[in-house]
């Protein structure tokens, strides 16, 4: 039986390397490029990480320093000083995975505690490792001038941050996704979707500033099907506002680097917000209401076992008092 287990933990080990590398492409694939500035405003590996530790504990970290190491690889020739980014994008997540079993977090998210907790100790606080190591490697082996040290170091975070708050619930969502059984329900889903999609692009792509009309769509997606169809909406609005910057069109045309940051981010974060909170919130009063209902059920159960005579006994003697009356 060991064997077996060293076995899994080993395909673990590389299906989160390749995870993390191949997400790690398609990241690159999406830096924002202002001014002869690159940044990337999503960095999905780090969502991949926490997920992956969450689902399997800490023995699948080794998973994250190999796909951190052949992204680097792709990048440029690995050299020892990149050593500090192995080790930044490695702690980073295993920080956040230990902050939230120390906080007793429940992959349901079924809480509004849960979505507190991946926001601030899941995405926030951890992250501010892999930024300050990397960005202050970088500036160690010459690759980052020190005046540019703080707006790489805010990019970085942001990044790491926004792979957590926005990739982290989607993947935790999966393994508990259920079609609807009712047609109107599902009916309901694709178009909330595809409304998210349209107002999307329309808000990102509009020289008006538009952004705030994907928060109606989020909200309701959120209150309607809570995670299921929230966490995926809000990452479609994070990757087609990010197509818009890339692309520098609507509310991120002629601006700077910082002013282009500061839209996008502000955008992923309030959507990421919105809805890993506000889906918290309703799944949660969902429970409450759940238990609610089950123990009036229980009640009424014990107070005909409690009353005297049987429940048939009751009924047939309401009945002859009525038909007496």
């Amino acid at each position: 039986m060991e064997w077996r287990r060293l076995l899994a933990d080993t395909l673990r080990i590389l299906a989160v390397a390749a995870a993390y590398y191949a997400t790690g492409r398609i990241g690159l694939q999406l830096r924002v490029v202002v001014g002869g500035a690159e940044v990337t405003p999503l960095w999905a590996p780090t969502g991949i990480a926490v997920a992956a530790l969450l689902w399997w504990g800490l023995r699948v970290w080794p998973g994250i320093t190999l796909g951190a190491y052949l992204s680097i690889e792709h990048i440029s020739t690995f050299q020892p000083a990149d050593l500090g980014l192995l080790v930044g994008n490695t702690l980073a997540p295993v920080c956040a995975y230990l902050m939230l079993r120390r906080v007793g977090f429940r992959p349901e998210m079924d809480r509004l505690r849960d979505g507190l907790a991946l926001v601030f100790l899941g995405g926030l606080l951890p992250m501010l490792i892999s930024a300050t190591v990397g960005a202050a490697t970088l500036e160690a082996t010459g690759d980052l001038p020190p005046d540019q040290f703080w707006s790489v170091w805010a990019a970085w975070w942001t990044g790491d941050a926004m792979g957590v708050l926005l990739v982290t619930p989607v993947l935790l969502v999966l393994p508990r996704l259920r079609r609807p059984e009712d047609p109107l329900r599902v009916a309901e889903a694709a178009a909330l979707f595809a409304g998210c999609a349209a107002v999307t692009v329309l808000a990102a792509r509009s020289s008006l500033s538009l952004l705030f009309l994907v928060f109606p769509m989020l909200i309701w997606v959120a209150v309607r099907f809570q995670h299921s169809m929230g966490a995926p909406c809000a990452l479609l609005v994070s990757v087609l506002a990010i197509w818009a910057a890339i692309d520098q069109a609507g509310p991120f045309a002629g601006h700077t680097l910082f002013d282009v940051m500061v839209n996008l981010q502000g955008l992923n974060g309030s959507a990421a917000l919105t809805v890993l909170l506000l889906s918290a919130l309703v799944t949660e009063q969902n429970n409450i209401r759940l238990k609610i209902e089950q123990l009036c059920e229980e009640l009424a159960e014990v107070v005909d076992r409690l009353a005297p005579g049987r429940p048939e006994e009751r009924r047939e003697g309401r009945g002859r008092s009525e038909r007496g009356g």
